[in-house]
């Protein structure tokens, strides 16, 4: 019976290839600026020299990591008027948001018709699955532990290696404060930002494997590594920019490429956005791992998957096919910056993609608390609350406190 299914849905499949390539397609994304707006332009008018007839509805709503369109976006779902295919971070994100409410289309079979079901990595599926469904198409794979730095200022200040351990990163911050530039770029207007850093230190204290463990309830957050990672979040606070709390990721950026500031750690969606402004990889700019993470991979990763009710359902189809090809991965990603998803995908000649490309295939995976990948969006909210009140009042007992209700909350372990 289950043989005669799969023939019927290849059947379906290669109609709707043939037959449904009219009309229109509505993508919904938060890809609004940097390399990532330039990164979708260029795929949407690859997929339009492929497909004349169908229409691309670009539809946007800006947002440090799709803050906004992801209210947005729920409000549409639930209300019963989907977008034909929107992006959604694998993980919780997409599973505890969507998948589990019953509203997305499973799209296992569709992947293994498209012969790319084990073009991706298994660890990758399973974040993307749920109790045994692909429920979307990763088409980016992001590092979010990285520390970007303006070279000619790093040189300027006398640094002659990147910093390997927590004290040679402090001791390069001290050197650039005293230089008179601000040592660490951050905007955290949106509080992920300030976030993001937070769960790397995370990752640092806890290592990969222990740091999994706090999201699969093996390992509590009751922990001492915990008030460490807090306290160096503290500690970084006496070397960023007094004006964070009204700039985001990109504005942060931009003051390294503005000769304003060394160092900046932000998701490699950075890296993007510094070659839209017309840096090069490697001579303008370097990078390296937080120091304690130089074995872990923190992944970010953008999906596409498909709701029940999609206005446009065939047409939506052709477009994840065509998301999940090496064509669109090998094109969108590079100008994004960012790696395939695919592990056959090409990640171009840029120094950078080529060496994460590399680390993704090889270190251990961490997934992302504040891009929805390693908890639900109820506990990435307190987690972000309590990482802002952190900044602002600099008590790490009250910090942790907020983190292990919200873990409680979300029945993670606590005791």
């Amino acid at each position: 019976m289950r043989k005669l299914v799969g023939l019927v849905l290849l059947s379906v499949l290669s109609f709707t290839m043939i037959y449904a390539q009219s009309g229109q397609v509505e993508i919904f994304s938060w890809w609004t600026g940097g390399g990532e707006e330039e990164a979708l332009l260029a795929t949407i008018e690859d997929f339009n020299e492929l497909y004349p007839n169908i229409e691309v509805i670009n539809a946007t709503v800006a947002g440090g990591a799709g803050t906004n369109a992801k209210a947005v976006l729920k409000t549409r779902t639930l209300g019963g008027n989907p977008p034909d295919t929107f992006q959604v971070h694998a993980g919780w994100e997409l599973t505890d948001t969507y998948v589990i409410p019953g509203l997305m289309e499973p799209l296992t079979d569709y992947l293994k018709s498209w012969g790319v079901y084990d073009k991706f990595p298994k660890g990758l599926i399973d974040i993307v699955s749920y109790q045994g469904e692909v429920y979307s198409i990763p088409l980016t794979i992001h590092r979010s532990n990285v520390i970007f730095y303006n070279k000619k200022l790093f040189n300027e200040i006398g640094l002659t290696k990147e910093p390997e351990t927590w004290m040679e990163f402090i001791d390069a911050l001290e050197k650039a404060k005293a230089a008179g530039y601000t040592p660490l770029a951050l905007g955290d207007k949106n509080k992920w930002e300030a976030g993001q850093i937070a769960e790397n230190l995370m990752v640092a204290e806890f290592g990969a494997v222990n740091y999994n463990a706090l999201f699969n309830g093996e390992l509590s957050f009751n922990d001492k590594r915990l008030d460490s990672a807090l306290e160096k979040m503290v500690q970084l606070m006496n070397y960023v920019n007094v004006d964070h709390a009204a700039l985001e990721w990109q504005d942060a950026a931009r003051l390294l490429y503005e000769d304003k500031a060394v160092f900046n750690l932000m998701g490699d969606w950075a890296e993007g956005y510094y070659k839209t402004l017309g840096w090069t990889p490697g001579e303008d700019f370097g990078w390296f791992e937080l120091p304690g993470t130089q074995a872990v991979f923190v992944l970010v990763s953008d999906t596409f998957g498909l709701p029940k009710n999609a206005p446009h359902r065939q047409n939506a189809l052709i477009f994840l096919e065509y998301l999940a090809s090496t064509r669109a991965q090998s094109l969108f990603n590079p100008i994004k910056g960012s790696i395939p998803a695919r592990i056959d995908a090409d990640p171009g000649d840029d120094p950078y993609l080529i060496e994460t490309a590399e680390d993704f295939r090889t270190l251990i995976i961490s997934p992302s608390i504040v891009h929805g990948s390693a908890a639900p969006e109820a506990f990435v909210t307190s987690f972000n609350d309590a990482i802002n009140n952190l900044v602002t009042t600099k008590n790490v007992n009250q910090a942790k406190q907020m983190i292990l209700w919200a873990a409680d909350d979300v029945n993670l372990l606590t005791d």
